[in-house]
């Protein structure tokens, strides 16, 4: 079945994804795609990282004070995105974040040795097949998004902050997966979600 391709945006924390997210999901209620000459809305995939830090008592706390927690729960948030990208497999999605977000907290967090560890593993394999399909918007860092929510893990500084926005694109480029950065000057909501449907629009269709 040919289906219009997925969309993830991803990124470094508190920029903007999750606002993106709700508002394509809110313009796709309004221009649904035509998929197969069926008009069909997207489903969203939410951030399962907040899950994940619930459902097994970790806290951001855990990801900068032991290397083994920190990896033990980054395998566990890559296996709940899996999760849920199988279980949409039959549909097109907006996903807040991906696979490969673990990986870069992984190599920024644990090291890349044990970054790598993970890439070998079938979630990762299984991840990285559907990202090479899909549309991958990376939100660049620096703008005025950078808010403690007190779940997610803060970047020390500014200098952090950019510095895991490079960690995403690098990793992306090594895995040769095409992507498009968000730039931090479009600041309108509109405008970005502009941004995200016009590359949407340009990309082929796949079979789900």
């Amino acid at each position: 079945m040919s289906s219009r391709c997925d969309i993830y945006i991803i990124g470094a924390q508190s920029t903007g994804k999750t606002t993106l997210v709700t508002a394509l999901a809110t313009y796709f209620e309004q221009h649904p795609a035509d998929t197969a000459n069926t008009l069909v809305r997207p489903k969203v995939i939410t951030e399962v990282a907040r899950g994940v830090l619930q459902r097994h008592n970790f806290t951001a706390d855990d990801i900068v004070s032991s290397k083994t927690r920190a990896l033990e729960l980054q395998r566990l948030i890559l296996g709940a995105q899996c999760e849920a990208e199988r279980a949409a497999c039959n549909e097109w999605y907006i996903s807040d974040r991906s696979g490969l977000d673990p990986l870069v907290y992984a190599r920024q967090y644990v090291g890349i040795n044990e970054a790598s560890t993970l890439m070998r593993e079938d979630t990762w394999q299984y991840l990285e097949r559907k990202m090479r399909t899909g549309l991958v918007i990376v939100c660049e860092a620096g703008g005025e998004w950078l808010i403690d929510d007190g779940v997610r893990l803060m970047p020390q500084d500014r200098k952090n902050w950019l510095e895991m926005h490079t960690t995403f694109c690098e990793m992306l480029d090594e895995l040769h997966i095409d992507f498009h950065v968000l730039p931090v000057s479009f600041r309108d909501l509109s405008s970005r979600v502009e941004f995200v449907v016009e590359e949407w629009k340009r990309r082929p269709w796949v079979t789900k």
